[in-house]
């Protein structure tokens, strides 16, 4: 019975990670992209509906199925995150740190574009802040999720 229970609460973890970072990218991430944006700072816009390959998805549902699954990983570290207001922060330079430097060396070569996307301000701040509001977003969603299940 504990074993069955054990599981069926991982994989809850799961499941409302996996939504609250879906939930934060069409949120939180995009709308810091579009503040950046409109300050002139992003070098892409927000909302992206241009069809990614293979299947041709728009853009921002595709980033943010990527969301979730950065949602998982998030859910499954995140019980290590200190408590209060240290939570957010810590919360904050997970989305900033991981998933911007996955974009960076790994998805821009991968895409055709220099390592780094050339390692431009602009391109570096907005990968920093949109990545971190998503670390927030994720964690506002993920502690939703968890209350109500």
């Amino acid at each position: 019975m504990g074993d069955e229970r054990a599981q069926a609460n991982y994989f809850a973890r799961i499941v409302s990670g996996f939504a609250a970072g879906f939930l934060a990218t069409l949120i939180f991430h995009q709308i810091m992209l579009a503040a950046l944006w409109y300050a002139g700072v992003a070098p892409f816009a927000p909302f992206s509906l241009t069809a990614t390959r293979p299947f041709g998805v728009p853009a921002v549902f595709s980033l943010s199925f990527w969301g979730g699954i950065w949602g998982i990983l998030f859910a499954i570290v995140e019980s290590t995150f200190p408590k209060r207001v240290s939570y957010w922060i810590v919360a904050f330079l997970f989305g900033a740190t991981f998933p911007s430097l996955i974009a960076l060396i790994v998805v821009l070569p991968l895409k055709g574009r220099p390592l780094g996307g050339g390692w431009g301000a602009p391109l570096l701040v907005t990968a920093f802040l949109i990545n971190g509001a998503w670390g927030c977003g994720t964690a506002l969603f993920f502690k939703l999720l968890r209350r109500h299940s």
